[in-house]
């Protein structure tokens, strides 16, 4: 079950959607028709309030991107409001600090992450922000052909821990 609430509030000019929870790849698609709803129900900018969420990882933001490039394109505005520090230096992190529209600065002083780097020898990174680049890395699938082939643990080495 997702963890993540999301309330749209239509007002003349603007749609706010408040979101609240954890956002992650198992919400994405909820987000994404939420954002969808609020484009349809509203002809002004998009408001999207994302003070009371966490992003577990890139793939919430992602789909905030490509709600924004799809508004923008249509002549219209989506505003990311309420962003907490983690959740700005995951924007950045992402490389999506140019495609968002915060309202305030994305950078407040403190070096960005690199995804390519190793975060954890990172001086300072946040610990949540290391956790989060490090446990949502995205690995390419690997054939048949380069897996390893499995171990099969013989019976009589179980029987040595009884």
């Amino acid at each position: 079950m997702p963890h993540l609430q999301i309330a749209l509030v239509p007002a003349p000019d603007q749609v706010v959607v408040r979101l609240s929870g954890d956002a992650d790849a198992s919400t994405a698609a909820r987000l994404a028709r939420a954002l969808q709803e609020a484009a349809v129900v509203g002809r002004g900018a998009v408001v999207v309030d994302v003070a009371g969420t966490r992003f577990r990882d890139f793939s919430g933001l992602q789909v905030l991107s490509l709600f924004t490039d799809a508004l923008s394109a249509a002549g219209r505005r989506c505003r990311i409001v309420g962003a907490p520090a983690a959740t700005r230096r995951l924007i950045r992190s992402a490389g999506l600090a140019d495609r968002l529209e915060l309202d305030g600065p994305v950078d407040n002083g403190e070096p960005a992450l690199s995804v390519t780097a190793d975060p954890l020898t990172h001086p300072r990174a946040a610990t949540s922000a290391r956790r989060a680049v490090v446990l949502h890395q995205v690995r390419p699938a690997r054939c048949a052909e380069e897996r390893a082939p499995r171990r099969r643990m013989r019976l009589g080495a179980l029987r040595r821990w009884h």
